[in-house]
């Protein structure tokens, strides 16, 4: 789930703690613009205050008021929409006419915000269907790819990690990806059987698994909301399970590296059994070309490339490292690389 709407959630559960009442704001549905997906929460303490946004402002302000003033019949979920009228979506500042459905819900302990919690905290997928007649709350083990769903009586919402990376190596840069990418809504495992590397991680909430890649590639059993990024530079921990990987339904799968050093992996997996088809899928040299040096520039490009795969979002082949690089004329090889490089005698 989004990072922000965890947030959402820890922020009411304390709240909840602390005597506070409250209500959940989740947005249902969406005509025309909006300024967040649905699925997006919001949290409003009884005495106004807020976490979370399901607009750019003024449908918070009036969601505010209505908590304040306390317009609710009874204890149950509502439903409210803003913005049917151009007149009304001017005044909630929705853009080009555009019309959101939310679902308020006054929480308690029998909304099962603590339990929630206790689930996602465990990486687990889980399915709260909230009844719309009575206020009662279920909870369930959701099915990967399980979306938002409203009927005329039940709410149901998806909570927990929906996408997987598994970051093959435990070096620096492993490092950066791994604490930004936990706040894009990924769970991330990082695999390496160098006892070296494992020993200098610091990044807590993300487990580090002692174990050859390519077994874990399988152990795992990939989906398409799975990615696999590969950034040891070692072809023993690398190539196997590029090659489990590319056999899957992940739908990333990338090695950094150079340009050459990409011509000569591929040339490696060529002797695998490997088609054509599975062997295009190989995204490398990884990531989007932002002129990136640094562990951390380097991290951004590839969860730039990540976002926009996983969002839909077909991307300029002149965005690509190679591609920008070959425009540039800049030598397929890194320094390192350069120096192994046979030297032209004159």
């Amino acid at each position: 789930m989004d990072s922000i709407d965890l947030e959402v959630l820890k922020a009411a559960d304390a709240w909840l703690d602390e005597g506070h009442t409250c209500e959940l704001v989740t947005v249902v549905q969406t005509w025309g613009s909006s300024p967040r997906p649905v699925g997006a929460m919001m949290v409003i303490r009884g005495d106004g205050r807020i976490i979370g946004s399901v607009s750019g402002g003024c449908i918070e302000d009036d969601l505010i008021a209505r908590v304040r003033s306390a317009k609710r019949i009874g204890n149950r979920p509502e439903l409210v929409t803003y913005g049917i009228s151009a007149e009304e979506a001017y005044r909630f500042g929705l853009p080009c006419g555009g019309t959101i459905k939310l679902v308020t819900e006054p929480l308690s302990a029998a909304s099962k915000i603590k339990q929630l919690l206790a689930h996602v905290s465990r990486h687990e997928l889980t399915m709260r269907q909230l009844d719309l007649l009575s206020g009662a709350v279920r909870l369930a083990p959701a099915e990967t790819g399980a979306t938002l769903n409203l009927t005329l009586s039940v709410l149901t919402t998806i909570h927990g990690p929906r996408w997987r990376l598994l970051i093959i190596g435990a070096g620096q840069l492993s490092q950066f990806l791994a604490q930004i990418a936990t706040g894009l809504d990924y769970q991330v495992v990082v695999c390496d059987p160098r006892e070296e590397y494992r020993l200098a991680w610091q990044v807590p909430g993300v487990e580090v698994i002692h174990a050859m890649p390519d077994d874990l590639v399988l152990e795992m059993k990939m989906d398409s909301r799975t990615a696999v990024v590969a950034l040891t530079h070692d072809p023993k921990l690398d190539d196997l399970a590029l090659m489990e990987a590319l056999k899957s339904e992940a739908f990333y799968v990338g090695a950094i590296g150079s340009r050459i050093n990409n011509a000569r992996r591929r040339e490696r997996l060529k002797e695998f059994d490997l088609s054509a088809a599975q062997l295009q899928r190989l995204h490398g040299p990884i990531g989007l070309y932002i002129g990136s040096k640094t562990p951390a520039e380097i991290a951004i490009s590839i969860l730039a490339e990540l976002t926009a795969i996983r969002n839909g979002v077909a991307l300029p082949d002149k965005m690509s490292v190679a591609a920008a690089k070959d425009e540039m004329d800049m030598p397929p090889w890194t320094l390192a690389e350069q120096e192994s490089l046979p030297r032209q005698i004159n």
